[in-house]
């Protein structure tokens, strides 16, 4: 837990957590019931195949307001001049045996950028399409994500902030994240980023 963090989080891995926003929001017994309390939605994200024996599934229930299905379609982001690849082919890079190296990029203080504008690529490999390979970011944000998510279909993301907190909230909870501290958001959840700082 890094300093001034808000949040109280829950430690271990492998095994069962529970949390409610309201009391008595979890339903008591099962897991998907015909009625959830408050007039929830119980709807599960399974982490492991379907062929995995039961006692060695990894899930996740989720108690919705909403089902996750009820949103507007999702669309690629296409803004001008964004700088994500996901494809590392003779089209969209150039191989070389040359070093590189670069100075540090500028952080844009003269405008609002959030933490998806401000993401570029720096290096990779594969192809996003097979679901093999990986790809190297960098980002630069000066402001929050306002009204707006993030799902990386690709693949999962390990992000490490250098300058400044990260205030990212997830389907699974809100995390505070430090310089030099690391959080991954898996494949497919939708996330977005505030700054606190």
């Amino acid at each position: 837990m890094s300093g001034g963090d808000k949040y109280v989080y829950q430690s271990g891995f492998g095994n069962h957590f529970a949390s409610e926003a309201l009391p008595g929001a979890l339903p008591v017994g099962q897991n998907s019931p015909q009625v959830c309390p408050y007039g929830l939605y119980a709807e599960q994200l399974s982490g492991t195949a379907f062929t995995v024996a039961r006692h060695a599934n990894q899930r996740t229930w989720f108690y919705r307001i909403h089902p996750s299905v009820v949103h507007r379609p999702f669309a690629p982001y296409n803004q001008d001049g964004h700088g994500i690849i996901g494809t590392f082919d003779a089209r969209t890079t150039e191989p070389t045996p040359t070093q590189i190296r670069w100075l540090p990029f500028a952080i844009p203080e003269d405008q609002q950028v959030d933490f998806v504008d401000g993401l570029r690529t720096i290096g990779g490999a594969g192809d996003t399409a097979l679901k093999n390979g990986l790809a190297v970011h960098i980002y630069a944000a000066t402001t929050s994500m306002n009204q707006r998510a993030f799902s990386n279909s690709d693949g999962d993301l390990l992000i490490v902030p250098q300058q400044g907190r990260l205030d990212i909230t997830t389907e699974f909870g809100p995390l505070m994240v430090a310089p030099n501290e690391i959080a991954v958001v898996q494949r497919g959840i939708r996330f977005s980023v505030a700054l606190p700082d």
